[in-house]
């Protein structure tokens, strides 16, 4: 009778033992949800955009290119602009002069001659980076390329080329791409999954649909994410991206954000961050293009939420955060091109949820991207027209 009882006691202390272990790890779970959703918060639904009250009117200072792509401002205020079919143009006092040197592109589909951005210390070196489409490298077809030249006196010389995705492919669309600095001499740019939504975004291994960062000469920073992984694109950043064609430095954070198209809806405001999986396609607020289903997840343990998300899709193109004080009710917002729309959206996010909305400039055309210049002003890249300033509501008649 006594063994049994001493059994029976053994059995009960066993299972009281694992209901513990049961219970510790029950509890591991939710505090580690918990702190997730503290850290990793799935956005909530946006308001609806509304036209302001007051209508800003505008100038235009770089007129009669077809797709202004991007534009960056030289130290003396001057305006570099590319256009997707691989013109450079140098913008001075409104007078538009061509730039010799640039690269040969791939101008398919949308892809061409993408982005530009002035280094950071221009004033020492005059380097020049650039975002385009190439055909360099093995296979038919062209993939997204970043280089580097010095400009000076109307041309792009000792160039460099520092990163060239693979494959090359004949698929025309999700080359990206943007190019930002941040605050510690690195060069961060994007890549589209260059339309092979299901092998590129989630293979660190394969480029497109990541987010790369770079030192300024094209070296790979020791501290990268991946450096050291067996096979791993040691360039990328983040990953699980589907097209970023907006990229920003947010000076209040020193983070990176990029704005992405999302298939039909689930564009998507994202905070990168080092080795973060941001989801394309396993998770997305989208759908087919034909209405039928990507997937039912929006969001899961092992991916990095958006800050927002849109829907229906806005068609997302050029970011800017907005500090100057020469549009006080603009101040401290953001601002997205709306490709699909045709107008340029200031959105108010307040702890990372967007509280308002509105449809700035609204019929202008498709917006390509937007930049607070050296001066100030705040100018607009808009298909059909060229390069504008925004006038300030007070300089409105």
């Amino acid at each position: 009778m006594k063994k049994q009882l001493l059994l029976f006691g053994l059995i009960l202390s066993l299972s009281a033992c694992g209901d513990n272990e049961k219970n510790k790890e029950t509890a591991k779970a939710e505090e580690e949800k918990e702190n997730n959703q503290e850290t990793n918060p799935v956005p909530k639904k946006q308001p609806e955009a509304v036209s302001p009250e007051k209508t800003y009117e505008y100038e235009v200072v770089a007129e009669n290119i077809t797709i202004p792509w991007g534009f960056d401002f030289l130290p003396d205020g001057s305006m570099l602009v590319t256009a997707k079919n691989g013109e450079i143009f140098h913008v001075v006092d409104g007078e538009k002069k061509a730039v010799s040197g640039a690269p040969d592109i791939y101008n398919q589909g949308q892809g061409g001659l993408l982005d530009i951005a002035i280094a950071p210390d221009f004033d020492k070196n005059s380097w020049i980076y650039i975002t385009y489409a190439s055909q360099e490298g093995d296979g038919e077809g062209g993939n997204t390329a970043l280089m580097r030249a010095k400009f000076a006196n109307g041309k792009l010389t000792n160039r460099e080329d520092l990163y060239k995705a693979k494959p090359n492919t004949t698929k025309g669309q999700h080359f990206g791409s943007r190019i930002v600095f941040d605050q510690e001499e690195h060069l961060f740019f994007s890549i589209g999954d260059r339309g092979n939504r299901d092998e590129n975004p989630q293979d660190i291994t394969r480029d497109g649909g990541k987010v790369y960062r770079l030192n300024l000469d094209g070296s790979i920073p020791e501290d990268n994410p991946f450096v050291g992984e067996e096979n791993a694109k040691e360039a990328i950043y983040s990953y699980g991206h589907r097209n970023p064609q907006g990229m920003i430095l947010n000076d209040a954070t020193g983070e990176v954000w990029v704005n992405e198209h999302g298939p039909k809806g689930g564009d998507e405001i994202n905070i990168v961050k080092p080795g973060k999986n941001y989801g394309w396609p396993l998770v997305t607020y989208g759908e087919n293009y034909d209405g039928t289903t990507i997937t039912e997840e929006r969001t899961g343990p092992k991916f990095q939420n958006p800050v927002t998300y849109w829907r229906p899709s806005i068609a997302p193109s050029g970011f800017e955060k907005v500090t100057s004080n020469k549009y006080p009710e603009l101040k401290g917002g953001f601002l997205v091109g709306s490709l699909k729309f045709q107008y340029l959206e200031y959105l108010k996010i307040e702890d990372n949820k967007v509280t308002k909305r509105e449809k700035l400039l609204e019929g202008l055309g498709r917006v390509r991207d937007v930049q607070q210049g050296p001066d100030d002003f705040i100018y607009v890249a808009v298909e059909g027209t060229g390069v504008i300033k925004l006038l300030p509501l007070q300089e409105n008649k």
